[in-house]
């Protein structure tokens, strides 16, 4: 049997380092001949970089951006597929004292025109040229923006948009690093809330630094580390996780070519650490019960059995069950050949730990995964706290729970159970809007995130609930809900709609359809006008098409992909809505459960 590998602990202590160009630097010293990132390249293949090549690199992104004679404070923003590109941005502009605004690669224009806008964004790096095509129509929303760097699909120059290779050659300009203070804004990271309107979260060097290095307490990070990297870096569990605890640990960071891709770059690039959110898990589990239901009972009891014995073997070791016995003993070896070690090696056979976070991962895959013998920790947080609240530990890991707080973060139970939060990793606030701000922080500091939670006796926390019912899909994204069903009840097709997705894969709604309407629809279908042709695919596909068509201005992550309709409206007799006619949700949820699942067993989208 081969021997475990030497790990390394090379991690620089956050009072070495309290910003993020001090951390880039450091690194950078530290160990200029280490793997740093690897990417893949069309003709190349994976290429690697170590930290003397990013060094250089970043330099020389550095020196163009100083030719924009941007001044420390001003914004730049970034819409760009993870890449060795984004960090060098990122770091380039980090050092010249700018501060960055994350944008996600797939959003609408309009809700990219709106954050270019409201955060006086400068500069745009862009991924394909026809992003920004999309977006220059909007130009008028954003009038502050001089400049615009795209990736890909541009040969020349075209007004403000510059192809990046030939921006890059351009004499540099006279860069100057700036002295940035621990506390001063970092990054403005753009999130939706209840009114549907996207906030700015601002982060400060301290926020995010003090939260990469509260992590690496609860969970060690090595040297020989290999990150996969797959979440968007807008998304801040995978900027601080997924990046910044990297450079921390000087560990090797793989950009995954897509999701798409992911199954084949798992295997490729064997991680040692993966930053995920439950969705991923949830895709192969569905693989893994597709295929036992395929092979037949023999290979489902095997299945169970391996799960069965692994989970007992797990709460042995976290002394919550008795030691397991001769039989399973002698079982366990055979088991994890024939059933765990194999679908391990799906995700490269290596993880030495998987996080979940984003949303709660449900407990049937957490067991199921973990019982397999995959290193599974789930944790909570939110991008205003930077954004981990809470983990588990390998040697305290209770996976119906999110963990114990990270060392330095307090929490407590407010009214409703609302979870409070205090510690040096808390937001200094929301862009341009003082009063979000005071309703979010209180005078004594506490972050009030809108989830009810409850506490263990040992401190572990489990989230319950939303007080301000936010969805949040497995993906990570959040939500409201209360502005899709307005945008949906515009078309008159609609009496009433109420959207779900919390936990699912994509958000979904339930719909009440107007009498007339119906008719009119059933007719230019050429389907009945019962209640029977509701479920009709060709009925739902329309109905889709019709909620699609009034939901252009979200972002794509909230666009409704599932729905089931029915034409019994929801009442206060029939105890669904309130005397206001404000939808009562639980009773709905529990009323349409069967729906509800039906729906999210298909594929079916607008065509």
């Amino acid at each position: 049997m081969p021997s475990a590998p030497t790990l390394t602990l090379d991690t620089i202590p956050l009072a070495e380092a309290p910003t993020l160009p001090d951390l880039f630097d450091g690194r950078c010293a530290r160990s200029p001949l280490g793997a740093a990132y690897r990417q893949f390249e069309p003709g190349w293949g994976w290429r690697t970089f170590n930290w003397a090549d990013m060094r250089a690199q970043a330099d020389r992104w550095m020196g163009a951006l100083a030719r924009e004679r941007l001044k420390p404070g001003e914004r730049v923003a970034v819409m760009l597929r993870n890449s060795v590109e984004w960090v060098c941005f990122d770091q380039a502009a980090q050092a010249l004292g700018l501060v960055v605004v994350p944008l996600y690669p797939t959003d609408n224009p309009g809700n990219v025109a709106y954050i270019l806008g409201d955060c006086g964004a400068r500069v745009l790096l862009a991924g394909e040229a026809e992003r920004w095509r999309a977006l220059e129509p909007l130009r008028s929303q954003f009038p502050q923006l001089s400049l615009v760097v795209c990736a890909e699909g541009l040969d020349v120059r075209r007004g403000m948009a510059w192809p990046l290779a030939q921006w890059l050659a351009l004499p540099p300009g006279d860069a100057v690093r700036h002295a940035a203070k621990p506390a001063d804004l970092a990054t403005i990271v753009y999130t939706s809330g209840t009114t549907g309107r996207p906030k700015g979260v601002m982060l400060s060097h301290r926020n995010i630094l003090s939260n990469a290095d509260a992590v690496l307490q609860m969970v060690k990070g090595y040297r020989e580390d290999l990150f996969l990297s797959f979440l968007p870096l807008s998304h801040t569990m995978e900027r601080t996780v997924g990046y910044y605890v990297p450079v921390m640990t000087g560990s090797c960071v793989a950009f995954a070519r897509s999701v798409q891709d992911l199954a084949d770059d798992l295997l490729a690039i064997r991680p040692t650490m993966l930053v995920s959110v439950p969705r991923i898990y949830e895709r192969v589990y569905a693989r893994l019960q597709a295929q036992l239901e395929a092979k037949g009972a023999p290979a489902r009891a095997l299945f169970d059995k391996a799960q069965e014995v692994g989970w007992h073997r797990f709460e042995a070791g976290q002394h919550r069950a008795g030691a397991p016995g001769t039989l399973e003993e002698l079982a366990w070896p055979v088991l994890r050949h024939l059933v765990a070690d194999r679908i391990l090696e799906r995700l490269g056979g290596r993880l030495r730990v998987a996080v979940s976070g984003g949303a709660p991962i449900s407990a049937r895959l957490a067991h199921c995964f973990i019982g397999l013998g995959l290193p599974m920790l789930q944790g909570y947080g939110l991008t205003e706290a930077s954004p981990i609240v809470s983990c588990n530990r390998f040697e305290d890991n209770v996976p119906d729970s999110v963990g114990r707080p990270l060392p330095g973060v307090q929490v407590r139970l407010g009214e409703r159970d609302e979870l409070l939060v205090r510690g040096p990793n808390v937001m200094m606030g929301y862009w341009n809007d003082p009063l979000k701000t005071r309703e979010a922080i209180d005078e004594a500091g506490w972050l009030h995130t809108g989830d009810i939670a409850r506490m263990d006796a040992e401190g572990h926390l489990y989230i319950v609930g939303r007080i301000k019912e936010i969805v949040v899909t497995s993906t990570g994204e959040k939500v409201a809900p209360a502005d899709l069903e307005l945008a949906i009840c515009e078309d008159p097709l609609f009496e009433q709609a109420m959207a779900v997705g919390e936990g699912r894969p994509c958000m979904g709604a339930l719909a009440v359809l107007n009498a007339d309407g119906w008719r009119t629809l059933a007719a230019e279908l050429d389907v009945t006008e019962d209640a029977s042709s509701l479920g009709d695919p060709i009925v739902r596909r329309a109905v889709l098409e019709r909620m699609d068509a009034r939901l252009g201005a979200f972002p794509t992550y909230a666009r409704v992909r599932r729905v089931a309709l029915t034409l019994e409206p929801w009442t206060i007799a029939n105890g669904l809505a309130t005397p206001t006619m404000k939808l009562r949700r639980r009773p709905l949820q529990e009323r349409y459960a069967a729906e509800i699942e039906r729906m999210y067993e298909e594929r079916l989208q607008p065509a």
